[in-house]
């Protein structure tokens, strides 16, 4: 094995403006947020930072790896530029909403996973797909561009928790659970696009298909129509975020929270007896989202006490109790488009992840945002993506030399592919 040359790192004393330091712990009751223009920085806490305490109140009970790296000083955004000019029209970079600011400056075109990957796949020019996002989303644009693009991920350790908890193998041993049980044949598999592609490749071989959190009551509805409508016995089994599918069934489509079971791969037969899995219309996969499972109720009940008239916007990743106390709920590209139409001085309270909370109250000075959350914890597995290994990469490719290259198994990219078109062919799509 050819060990890689390690990215360049920036000097460790940099950091971004209106930052707190992150090289000690802090008493989050002791400290306050601090306030640039109209938007409220949350207070670094002990609990969260350097990865050294446990949230055993909230759904993650787990840490919150490590502090951010620190931003590109400017020689590295220097090294940046030329790179990605000497590559021109060769490679195409692609920025998720919950990217840094600094990885966001260098992207041809930013949006949600599904957009990001559709927009490579417009691209068939581009040689080289540069995936400033986490592995699932890489895997769908290598899914969906062509064999003679190469689609890239600046660090192969960006991965996401929420799709790291439905293994292949744990799928298959529970759609043998539900044959066993007997209700396989009444059953249809609709899988979150933050998933794995051998998930997508499971749910297109069983007929099924892909959901975003844009167009999710759309796929149920069409999933629940293949076995006798929402008002009939047939099931979905929906993975790998349970909240999105219990939220969207219980808010969209009229069903009930009884109407809702979790299936857990950790316990036999998924925790569940066989005549739950038979009155069960919703099968949910225990996983969730580490960023949105830490908003709470009190999260809510906090912001509305110290912002008066704010809006309550969320993402429907959070759990259910969150997504009925708040006044709005959508997917990140809803609550980018709500704040662009909101009128000017009103307040918003923001749960989704806090590069794009932060990036949208910058966008919007004529609004008030704030974080939903009183602590900071970005998407640690997407912050990975940082300058340093943007400028390793684009190097690397200028060089001649392609790393990180992100190739999916040629038989679960076409069933993963046919449950891809078989959302893009959902109606409203």
């Amino acid at each position: 094995m050819v060990a890689r040359p390690a990215p360049p790192r920036p000097h460790p004393t940099c950091r971004s403006p209106g930052t707190p330091r992150r090289d000690a712990l802090w008493d989050h009751a002791a400290v306050s947020t601090t306030t640039t223009g109209t938007f409220s920085e949350p207070a670094p806490s002990a609990l969260l930072l350097l990865g050294r305490g446990a949230d055993l109140a909230s759904e993650r009970g787990v840490e919150c790896v490590g502090a951010l790296p620190a931003p590109g000083d400017p020689s590295l955004v220097e090294r940046a530029r030329v790179a990605r000019a000497a590559l021109g029209d060769r490679a195409f970079v692609l920025g998720h909403h919950y990217q840094r600011d600094e990885v966001i400056a260098f992207a041809d075109v930013t949006g949600d996973s599904f957009k990001l990957a559709r927009e490579a796949a417009g691209r068939p020019a581009a040689e080289f797909v540069v995936f400033c996002g986490v592995h699932f989303m890489a895997e769908s644009a290598d899914i969906l561009t062509s064999d003679a693009q190469q689609v890239v991920l600046p660090d192969l350790a960006a991965g996401c928790s929420m799709a790291d908890m439905a293994a292949i193998d744990q799928v298959e041993e529970a759609w043998d659970v539900l044959v066993d049980a007997g209700v396989a044949d009444d059953t249809v598999p609709v899988t979150y696009m933050n998933s794995t592609a051998a998930i997508k490749a499971f749910t297109g071989r069983h007929g099924g298909t892909v959901c975003t959190s844009s167009n999710a009551h759309v796929a149920l509805r069409w999933a629940f129509d293949r076995v006798g409508g929402v008002a009939g016995r047939g099931k979905v089994l929906f993975m790998p975020d349970q909240h999105l599918g219990r939220n969207t069934a219980v808010t969209q489509l009229g069903l009930s929270l009884d109407d809702c079971v979790v299936f857990d791969p950790r316990k036999p037969g998924g925790g569940l007896t066989g005549e739950q899995l038979r009155d069960a219309r919703m099968i949910l996969w225990r996983g969730h989202c580490s960023v949105h499972g830490r908003f709470s109720e009190r999260n809510v009940a906090d912001v509305r006490a110290a912002v008066p008239d704010v809006t309550v916007l969320v993402h429907p990743e959070c759990k259910n109790e969150v997504v009925a106390a708040a006044d709005l709920v959508g997917s990140t590209e809803y609550i980018i488009t709500t704040l662009a139409a909101a009128a000017p001085g009103t307040s918003w309270a923001i749960g989704t992840e806090l590069n794009l909370v932060r990036r949208l109250a910058q966008q919007h000075p004529e609004l008030s945002v704030h974080y939903l959350d009183s602590t900071v914890c970005f998407c640690s597995t997407m912050n990975r993506i940082d300058l340093p290994h943007l400028v390793w990469t684009l190097e690397e490719l200028v060089a001649g030399r392609v790393p990180n290259r992100i190739v999916v198994d040629p038989d679960d990219a076409h069933w993963a592919r046919v449950a891809l078109d078989q959302m893009l062919a959902l109606p409203g799509h």
